[in-house]
């Protein structure tokens, strides 16, 4: 009971010396929400915007079975193929760039000079969002799938040199160490001391950028860089619901399905851990 009461004493003794910590968090509270407030107003509902959406909800439940069967370039099968096959493209590609990439940032490996440029490059790719890229690749080279896997493997540089960079810094320096005074080359102690260990978290990272990859290869079909998204605005404003219905289900079951490859193989590579 002393003891108890002893803790509540000092709790109160350090209480006058954090109080003016908590009147400056409850202020900024308070300054973003004014701001906040200021610069973004709701409007309300639009009516027909809701319509709209009930409208593509309920194709969800009668979908076009003439888009499904479709076997030609504007069905369904051939849409959902060209966007899995430009994220998967831009996905491999930023891969074989982002390896070398974060291999040159990361400080256990190369020198500060070095691990700063590179850096550099990377926060510059990164400030840069899929959209954009795929609005200048198609104004640059044209509308396309090849103007997204462009975009693709522009955006997933950014993303996985930045993971990959982690992961190699978090790496177990015995084993380099060990390396090093064995006379090895840098690049034997990568080949032989980090690949080995990165080989499981490379495999999960690209699994996870792959799957952003689906999803953004799907939204830049808007700016014409390919893809499934193009159709699905055509569809929206022409009020062909049934087409929109076969669309949006076709995207959500191969997101299903992607999702439950990316989870299946974790499980393995956290089995093969253990």
């Amino acid at each position: 009971m002393s003891n108890n009461r002893l803790s509540i004493d000092q709790q109160l003794e350090k209480f006058p010396k954090s109080w003016p910590k908590f009147v400056a968090i409850f202020l900024s509270i308070v300054i973003i929400y004014i701001l906040i407030s200021i610069t973004i107003t709701f409007k309300g509902i639009n009516p027909k915007g809701l319509m709209i959406a009930l409208s593509a909800f309920k194709g969800l439940f009668t979908p076009s079975l003439s888009l499904i069967t479709n076997l030609t370039q504007y069905g369904l099968l051939y849409m959902l193929f060209e966007t899995l096959a430009i994220a998967f493209l831009g996905t491999v590609l930023g891969v074989v760039i982002s390896i070398p990439l974060a291999f040159l940032a990361s400080r256990n490996i190369c020198p500060k000079w070095v691990n700063s440029i590179v850096l550099t490059i990377i926060s510059i790719i990164r400030a840069f969002p899929a959209f954009m890229l795929g609005i200048m690749f198609v104004k640059s080279i044209g509308p396309g799938a090849f103007a997204g896997v462009l975009s693709m493997t522009v955006g997933s540089v950014g993303m996985l040199s930045k993971l990959l960079i982690e992961a190699i810094e978090d790496l177990n320096p015995g084993i380099t160490e060990a390396l090093d005074a064995a006379g090895c080359s840098t690049f034997e102690k990568i080949r032989y001391g980090i690949i080995p260990q990165l080989s499981s978290n490379i495999i999960s990272i690209v699994l996870y950028r792959l799957d952003i990859n689906v999803k953004n290869a799907t939204i830049l079909g808007i700016v014409q860089a390919g893809g499934i998204g193009a159709q699905l605005i055509f569809a929206i404003g022409a009020r062909r619901w049934n087409d929109c219905g076969a669309m949006l289900l076709g995207i959500i079951i191969m997101t299903l399905l992607l999702e439950w490859f990316s989870t299946s193989v974790r499980r393995k590579l956290a089995g093969s851990k253990d």
